[in-house]
């Protein structure tokens, strides 16, 4: 009456239950919905590529931050190597202006007066 391959669908059917039951009881556990996984707030990066450049046709120097702290990288080469490692990052990216200052100072003229004529 029932073929083999009814039973299989069976038991397929019967561990994808077991498998979904399983997974919603992990959730409820930890305190979370099951679908939390879909439509959760995405967790804060951790990992993030500063900067990057081409040191010749095969290797690369890659800046990398994680967690607020920024290693280089060379990869590309026979073996890839981690150049500096613990570097603080920078508190901002361009420096602020320095006003100029003088480098002599002399009274200032009025209209209409030649260089010599202030004495």
């Amino acid at each position: 009456m029932w073929d083999i391959l009814t039973y299989l669908v069976l038991i397929v059917l019967i561990a994808g239950a077991l498998i979904a039951a399983a997974l919603v009881a992990r959730s409820t556990m930890n305190g979370s919905s099951p679908l939390d996984g879909f439509f959760g707030p995405k967790p804060d990066r951790r990992l993030d590529v500063v900067e990057h450049a081409a040191v010749d046709g095969r290797r690369r120097l890659i800046l990398v931050r994680r967690d607020n702290v920024e290693h280089l990288i060379m990869t590309g080469g026979p073996v890839d190597v981690v150049i500096e490692t613990g570097i603080a990052q920078r508190a901002s990216a361009r420096p602020e202006p320095v006003e100029p200052q003088a480098v002599f100072s002399r009274s200032p003229r009025t209209f209409g007066t030649a260089s010599g004529a202030e004495k």
